[in-house]
């Protein structure tokens, strides 16, 4: 059994109830700036072994792998120091926030000989991957088009100081779960167009940049495909819409696999037409606590497969590579949106001199 180390326990929170429910990882120490989060979560999960040190929890020969939900601008940092000290990684997304840093942790990653993945949890929640599966057997045949979207009432974000920020983008925060699953079937996409406005909703509640937007993707292979993403406003209901949806659209069938609502559905080469919806065994699996803000069932079969993959030696993905491009994706993207035209991703590859 592989021992486990979580650094930041607001987020991490999911990844303690994770650990502590999986046959695969032992979970060794929690660790938090805050010594009131420690306690908080030490009484909530009956598990005491705590620290406010990070560089305490590295010094811990037995652990094998840390997990790192700590704000972004501090990713890069806390997965550099978890490398040098021979720890697998587990990254929540998006990895980094700045592409500076990106060829430091890549060489680092080599010389170290350790797994980097990163916690792009959507991927691991049962409808996508059911459709995942799917569409590797060939049930829809070759891909023509995806689209992807992540619209969400997400007003009660607006009474987070933190929020309101200059710095905070739902294009990060939100939209990256949706853009993953672009990139997921498209890895190869070379040019992204799109267009943002920041809601009445969002003006009111204070909000800097973007609330509302749309994006169109072309990969070199000429194949299309487009995200969209709404924050501060009323959604549809859940028989109608869903929080988060991806359509793969095939040359022989099409599938939806509808996010919250565990919900799938395919109509295969046969023209065969199915909808699965997974039960309340399923849903309280996932949703552990909290209603639907916190996803356990993901973080676990996320942490699960990364185990598996340093105990039979293969590449989890996304690797580190692939949230590195993702970054680049997401800065063209915001790019695209400040100045109105079509960025290139390998413009910002070339940026800083990044080959992926």
């Amino acid at each position: 059994m592989l021992k486990l180390g979580i650094l930041g326990l607001g987020e991490g929170r999911s990844t303690i109830s994770a650990a502590l429910n999986s046959k695969k990882w032992q979970l060794k120490t929690m660790c938090d700036l805050s010594e009131e989060a420690c306690k908080q979560r030490a009484k909530e999960f009956d598990f005491h072994h705590y620290t406010t040190s990070y560089q305490e929890m590295l010094n811990d020969a037995e652990i094998d792998a840390v997990a790192i939900y700590t704000p972004d601008k501090l990713h890069a940092e806390h997965v550099k120091m978890a490398l040098k000290h021979g720890k697998h990684v587990i990254c929540t997304k998006p990895f980094i926030d700045d592409l500076a840093d990106a060829k430091e942790l890549l060489e680092l990653s080599k010389q170290s000989g350790k797994k980097v993945f990163v916690g792009q949890s959507s991927r691991f929640f049962e409808p996508a991957k059911r459709q995942r599966k799917d569409f590797e057997a060939g049930l829809i045949g070759d891909l023509i088009t995806i689209e992807a979207q992540y619209h969400a009432d997400h007003r009660w974000f607006l009474e987070k100081p933190w929020a309101l920020e200059s710095s905070f983008k739902w294009l990060y925060g939100g939209l990256s779960h949706p853009v993953d699953f672009i990139r997921w079937y498209l890895p190869n996409i070379e040019e992204v167009m799109g267009y943002g406005m920041l809601s009445e909703n969002g003006k009111k509640g204070g909000l800097k940049n973007e609330d509302t937007m749309h994006f169109i993707f072309k990969a070199s292979d000429g194949r299309i495909a487009r995200v969209s993403g709404a924050y501060t406003g009323p959604t549809q209901p859940a028989q109608r819409d869903s929080g988060m949806s991806t359509i793969l659209r095939g040359t022989e069938g099409a599938s939806q696999a509808d996010y919250h609502e565990l919900r799938y559905a395919v109509t295969d080469k046969t023209g065969e037409e199915k909808i699965i919806i997974w039960g309340d065994s399923t849903l309280k699996y996932y949703f552990r606590f909290e209603g639907q803000s916190h996803h356990a069932g993901e973080y676990q079969n996320y942490l699960e497969y990364f185990a598996d993959s340093i105990e039979q030696n293969f590449t989890a993905y996304p690797d580190m590579q692939e949230g590195i491009g993702t970054v680049a994706l997401l800065q063209a993207m915001d790019k695209s949106l400040k100045t109105g035209t079509p960025i290139k991703i390998k413009d910002i590859l070339d940026t800083y001199g990044l080959v992926l």
